[in-house]
């Protein structure tokens, strides 16, 4: 939606097909849209292009869509908005490309009802790039690394960043529209 918060629909394999001819119905004010509940559902028609299947769950596939609303495409979707913008990056004989440098923070369960916290021993006053706290989340940034190889991201380097919990994992730019999908 406008606001970067992906919104989707389950479709089982044997419905994909009439998904694909008449498109999954949103209603768009929901997503955030410019829209009221009175306007007509947003259609949702999947891009086969941007078909990926999720390493951590192999029996989903995941697709990207492109909006249309009266028959006509959406203006407001992100995605319509980057296609034009990458058009007229085309026009002047530029590709648009983008990367991503993923940054998040890893934190320990606690007792029920109490928040999250960073891992006791990752308390160096300049964590940045410390090799004994990324060692200790080994298993984990193996893990995510492995699934975004998985799903062709092509990740290059993994690092504790600078504060105490959090770590950024870089893979390497693609199309604008793939990044962004």
């Amino acid at each position: 939606d406008l606001f970067g918060a992906q919104r989707a629909k389950l479709v089982p394999a044997a419905a994909i097909g009439m998904v694909a001819d008449g498109g999954a119905g949103f209603a768009g004010f929901a997503a955030h849209f410019d829209m009221t509940p009175a306007d007509a559902d947003v259609m949702a028609y999947p891009d086969p292009s941007s078909l990926i299947r999720l390493p951590w769950k192999p029996e989903v596939a995941w697709l990207a869509a492109d909006l249309w609303c009266n028959g006509k495409p959406f203006e407001q979707s992100p995605r319509r908005v980057l296609a034009k913008q990458m058009q007229a990056a085309a026009a002047l004989g530029l590709e648009l490309k983008t990367g991503v440098e993923v940054e998040f923070m890893l934190l320990n369960q606690t007792s029920p009802g109490q928040p999250p916290a960073v891992d006791a021993l990752d308390s160096s006053a300049k964590p940045c790039y410390d090799q004994v706290a990324l060692m200790r989340r080994y298993d984990v940034l193996s893990e995510l690394c492995g699934y975004m190889e998985g799903l062709g991201w092509a990740p290059y380097q993994a690092d504790h960043e600078d504060a105490n919990g959090q770590f950024e994992i870089n893979f390497n730019f693609d199309c604008a529209m793939a990044t962004a999908d």
